[in-house]
């Protein structure tokens, strides 16, 4: 079931904030499984079942904005240094955070307002993430979420702030493969499941009738998205940068079909790290 965001709203708890979580649809709901008990070989052949609530299953997609994507990031990835905290708005832009894909990551509360019924749901986790990015388009996170408790009536009335910051967007990327910055890429998918071990897997979409084809295997890809304005302070604004070590081509999904350009996604597997780093500051310059 898809459930469009006019209606709903999702908010994320965590020790330090709270934070309206915009998003263009979600899929969340209670877990719902079934204890069910066989008809007997001799029995009528009648099979019995009893309902058990199970706490919280689906996912959410949301365009990353200045002032979510360091949380946002942080509860799919897990910190590799510095702990998540944000509660000052002046330093938000300056806060730097150093992140790898872990299986085990923070766990955080969720409340969910569905046509003025509000849910909540503790003790959430995220056991997949996928960043899409694609020309043209918002920058969007889709996290799956699971969790344990039963959800309760949330009882407090007080609003939250709507979260209405910019978005980073695809148009706004720079991909840099060995070194070499790659302009016929039109977007990625990072994609990491964290059940059984973390395993992550990048789709590279590129434009056929420009550039050169990618390698088979690539040793390091940096994917750096920013928002360079003149209300942020110099080399303090909103930035994410992704660097990627030892990507190894698994298939090459083009289908070429079409007298016009052609966008053919290449499947590599992540071999080595992913390292995250959201909202970088200090004297570097990013190119």
């Amino acid at each position: 079931m898809m459930v469009n965001g006019c209606d709903c709203s999702i908010v994320i708890k965590t020790t330090h904030t709270e934070t309206d979580i915009p998003y263009s649809n979600e899929t969340l709901r209670e877990a719902v499984s079934l204890l069910e008990e066989a008809a007997a070989i001799e029995g009528d052949g009648i099979c019995k079942a009893i309902r058990k609530n199970g706490g919280i299953a689906g996912c959410i997609i949301t365009p990353l904005t200045i002032r979510t994507a360091p949380l946002l990031f942080y509860l799919a990835m897990g910190s590799a240094g510095n702990p998540v905290l944000m509660s000052e708005t002046r330093n938000l832009y300056k806060y730097n955070l150093n992140l790898l894909p872990m299986e085990d990551t923070d766990h955080f509360d969720l409340v969910q307002d569905r046509g003025g019924e509000r849910k909540l749901y503790e003790r959430c986790s995220i056991k997949g993430f996928e960043l899409r990015v694609m020309r043209e388009e918002a920058i969007k996170l889709k996290l799956d979420i699971c969790g344990d408790s039963y959800p309760v009536i949330y009882p407090y009335k007080d609003t939250i702030e709507k979260e209405t910051g910019e978005r980073f967007n695809g148009d706004g990327v720079i991909y840099k493969i060995n070194g070499q910055e790659c302009k016929n890429i039109y977007g990625v998918t990072l994609s990491s499941k964290k059940e059984g071990g973390t395993k992550t897997e990048l789709w590279i979409k590129r434009a056929l009738n420009t550039g050169s084809d990618l390698p088979h295997i690539i040793d390091e890809m940096i994917i750096t998205a920013q928002l360079l304005r003149e209300k942020y302070e110099y080399r303090h604004f909103g930035m994410f940068r992704i660097t990627i070590k030892r990507l190894v081509l698994n298939c090459d999904e083009t289908n070429i079909n079409s007298s016009d350009t052609v966008i053919g996604p290449f499947r590599y597997y992540v071999a080595d790290t992913v390292n995250t780093e959201v909202f970088t500051s200090g004297e570097e310059v990013i190119a």
